[in-house]
C-alpha cells in the first residue's frame, strides 16, 4: 500500500494507491483545511497543524487495516522553515503571500542583473521566491539557523528525524544552477545564507526513512516508510501527466496554472527570460519548462466575496449561459490581481478603466475569467513552441480545472490543439507512481504514465474550426 500526502494552499488530503487487477485504485482517507493566518508580524502557515493532520490520517489508514504502507509528501514550492542547532524550529513559517518581499526582487537586480540571476537558475522571476523571502530575513536569525527545509522536507522531517532537500521543490528557490544542479555561491552570498545550511539534496525516488518510534508509540501508526516524491506539487502533477510520446505540453490547473513541458536539457536564452519561463527540476532528471500563470485563484476570490453561495461547478454551469458577446479582455497577470482587497472589484474597476463591458453576475464574472484564462493559455503555448523550436499537438490539463468543461473547450478553441482533461488528482497519482518506482512496483516514470493512462477516465476537446491549422482568440478585437 502507498499513501500519498497532497497539501495544497486551502486543503491537504491523504490518498491512498495500490494495484488491482492491473489498475492503479486511489482512495481519500482524510481531508483538512490549510491556509495562512496573521501571526505577528507575518502571514504564516499552521505548520504544526498540517504534521497533526498526517498523523491524524496514519491514524486512519491503520483503523482501516493498512498495517504497512509507503508515505510521500508533496506541498507547495520556495517556502520554508528555519532550525537551531537543537533541531527545533526558530520561529513560525512564513507564507509566500507575506507582504515582506514587497520590492525586494527589484532591489536585488540592482545589485545582480536579473539575466545574470536567469542564467544561473533558470528560475522564473516571482517576488516571492526563496532568494528574496531569505533576503528579506533578519540576520540575527539567519546566524542562528543550523538547517534550512522546505515544507514539505520539514514535515518528513518531523516524522522521521532526517534531514534532506529533494530536488524538484529545492530548485524552484532561484539558488540553484540547473546544469551543475548545485548551490551558486554569489546568489548564496546575496542571499545572506550559506550551503551548509541546507540539507543533502536528494532526487524523488530517495527512501528517506521509517516513522519514528516515538511517534509510532504515541500515534499507533502503520509501519511506513517515507520516500521522498516530487514534493513540489507541480513536479508531482507533471509527473502523473498521463501523455504518451512527443510534441506535448501540460497544463496543471489549480489555484495556479502551471503550462509547459518536460524537456531532458534547461532552455537559458534571453528570449526565453524575456518571456518569463522557468526550468523547474522534474521527475527522472527531467526539467519542467513551464510558465507560472495566474489561475483559479481568482475564481476562489471571487466565489468568496459573492453574496450567493456557489460551488465551482455551478460557477462554471452559470458561465456557459453568461450571454457575454464580447467578454472583456483583460490581463489576469497584473500585480494587482495577485492580493487584491476585493477581486470582484478589481475586476470590474479594471474593465471600467478600460472602457470596456463590466461583468456582474456570477456567470458574467466567471466567464470573463475564464475567456481571458484561455487566451493566455494559447499565448503561452506559442511562446513554448518558438522557444522549444518544436510543434505541439496535443494539451494535457490536469488538476482540478482538468472538470472545467467551458475553459477546456474554449483553451482548445483559441490554441487549436487537441485538449486531454484528465485526471483531477495528478499530483497524488504522480506522487504515488514515483513511491511505486521507488518500491519496484514500477519500472519508470513512463510505465507510471501508461498505468494512470489505462486506470482513470479521460476526455479529449476538439477546437472547433482549427481543422485547417492553429486558430487564437485575438483578445483585443
Amino acid at each position: 500500500m502507498h499513501i500519498a500526502v497532497d497539501i495544497g494552499a486551502s486543503s491537504g488530503r491523504l490518498i491512498t494507491g495500490e494495484l488491482k487487477e492491473g489498475k492503479l485504485v486511489i482512495q481519500e482517507i482524510h481531508r483538512f483545511a490549510n491556509g495562512y493566518q496573521k501571526q505577528g508580524e507575518f502571514n504564516c502557515w499552521d505548520i504544526d497543524h498540517l504534521e497533526e493532520q498526517i498523523l491524524r490520517g496514519l491514524q486512519i489508514a491503520k483503523q482501516q487495516g493498512i498495517t504497512a504502507c509507503t508515505l510521500g509528501i508533496d506541498t507547495w514550492a520556495v517556502d520554508y522553515a528555519l532550525l537551531g542547532k537543537d533541531g527545533e524550529r526558530l520561529r513560525n513559517v512564513i507564507a509566500y503571500r507575506d507582504s515582506r518581499t514587497d520590492g525586494v526582487m527589484e532591489q536585488v537586480w540592482e545589485t545582480m542583473p536579473k539575466s545574470d540571476i536567469y542564467r544561473k537558475t533558470g528560475i522564473q522571476f516571482q517576488p516571492f521566491n526563496s532568494l528574496y523571502q531569505f533576503i528579506s530575513e533578519k540576520e540575527e536569525v539567519i546566524r542562528q539557523t543550523e538547517t534550512v527545509l522546505l515544507v514539505p522536507d520539514y514535515l518528513n522531517y518531523r516524522l522521521t528525524g532526517k534531514k534532506v532537500m529533494e530536488a524538484t521543490n529545492a530548485s524552484t528557490m532561484q539558488l540553484l544552477n540547473p546544469v551543475s544542479r548545485t548551490f551558486d555561491e554569489e546568489l548564496l552570498n546575496l542571499a545572506g545564507v550559506h550551503a551548509s545550511q541546507f540539507a543533502e539534496l536528494v532526487e524523488p525516488g530517495t527512501v528517506i526513512g521509517s516513522i519514528t518510534e516515538k511517534l509510532q508509540d504515541a500515534y499507533d501508526l502503520p509501519d511506513c516508510r517515507v520516500i521522498a516524491v516530487g514534493s513540489h506539487d507541480t513536479a508531482s502533477a507533471i509527473a502523473g501527466v498521463p501523455a504518451s510520446g512527443e510534441n506535448w505540453a501540460y497544463l496543471s490547473s489549480g489555484t495556479w496554472s502551471l503550462l509547459g513541458t518536460e524537456r531532458r536539457q534547461p532552455i537559458l536564452n534571453d528570449s526565453s527570460l524575456e518571456l518569463n519561463f522557468t526550468n523547474e527540476w522534474g521527475v527522472d532528471q527531467t526539467y519542467r519548462y513551464l510558465k507560472n500563470i495566474i489561475g483559479m485563484w481568482i475564481i476562489q476570490e471571487i466565489r468568496s466575496l459573492y453574496p450567493v453561495d456557489y460551488n465551482y461547478a455551478e460557477m462554471v454551469e452559470e458561465a456557459m449561459k453568461a450571454d457575454v458577446k464580447r467578454p472583456p479582455a483583460v490581463h489576469l497577470n497584473d500585480v494587482r490581481f495577485l492580493k487584491p482587497d476585493n477581486m470582484i472589484e478589481e475586476l470590474q474597476d479594471y474593465c471600467r478603466e478600460t472602457d470596456q463591458y463590466v461583468p456582474k453576475t456570477i456567470g458574467e464574472l466567471s466567464y470573463t475569467v475564464f475567456h481571458n484564462l484561455a487566451v493566455i493559455y494559447s499565448e503561452a503555448l506559442i511562446e513554448l513552441e518558438r522557444l522549444t523550436g518544436e510543434e505541439l499537438q496535443t494539451l494535457h490539463i490536469v488538476g482540478g480545472g482538468a472538470q472545467n468543461q467551458i475553459l477546456n473547450q474554449l483553451t482548445a478553441d483559441y490554441s487549436g490543439l487537441q485538449v486531454i482533461a484528465g485526471p483531477t488528482e495528478a499530483t497524488a497519482l504522480g506522487n504515488l507512481i514515483v513511491q511505486m518506482i521507488a518500491a519496484g512496483e514500477l519500472a519508470s516514470l513512463d510505465a507510471g504514465r501508461q498505468l494512470i493512462r489505462s486506470s482513470f477516465p479521460l476526455r479529449t476537446f476538439v477546437p472547433a474550426g482549427a481543422e485547417k491549422g492553429r486558430t487564437v482568440y485575438d483578445s483585443k478585437s
